[in-house]
């Protein structure tokens, strides 16, 4: 989480206390992207600017985290931090390939290059049945966060669970639906088969 979490982390520094408090109501009240929960207010209100940045990238991953942060600074008007922090971002040394390769995809999404398990998205939601062990191979590999683990488990059906599962997916980048995907072939090998003939 390097990159995208210094970048977080130096912005967010720049505030004063002040600042930072009404950066924290700024990200209760700014529209999110769709498949995204907002941090809970109780707990923001006392955190700091190391553990904010903590939250925001939990909540919202390298991929939109530090895009979310800049649009609550463009609300508050600091344009100039801002833009600091999307520079700091597209610096060539600031992105791990992985993760520029999922940013470009994301920015080109095309029908052809949709992956495994957004092309199979209906059939994996209606098919999987082993949800519970696709949820601690995902836990353990750190794809979901404690909160993220016990909203799905908290569903009462497998393809409610596998929704609010899907629902989280839009913070995720190329490795997490990789690891995904290599969860499904260990669990459910013979569904895996059969879609991928399709």
């Amino acid at each position: 989480m390097g990159s995208a979490r210094d970048a977080i982390l130096d912005a967010l520094e720049n505030l004063t206390a002040e600042e930072l408090k009404r950066f924290k109501l700024k990200l209760l009240s700014v529209p999110l992207r769709p498949g995204f929960g907002r941090i809970p207010r109780g707990p923001l209100q006392s955190m700091d600017a190391i553990d904010l940045t903590d939250k925001l990238v939990s909540y919202y991953m390298d991929s939109y985290g530090p895009e979310l942060t800049a649009t609550v600074l463009r609300e508050m008007g600091m344009q100039a931090l801002a833009e600091q922090l999307g520079d700091r971002l597209r610096a060539p040394s600031a992105q791990p390939a992985a993760l520029k390769a999922s940013l470009q995809m994301a920015a080109t999404p095309e029908p052809s290059r949709l992956h495994f398990v957004d092309q199979h998205r209906r059939a994996l939601i209606s098919r999987v049945t082993d949800v519970d062990g696709l949820l601690d191979a995902l836990f353990d590999d750190k794809v979901l966060t404690e909160e993220q683990y016990q909203a799905v488990r908290a569903e009462t059906t497998n393809p409610t669970k596998m929704r609010k599962l899907y629902s989280f997916m839009p913070a995720w980048d190329l490795k997490c639906k990789e690891l995904f995907l290599q969860a499904l072939r260990d669990i459910q090998p013979y569904l895996v088969d059969d879609l991928e003939k399709h």
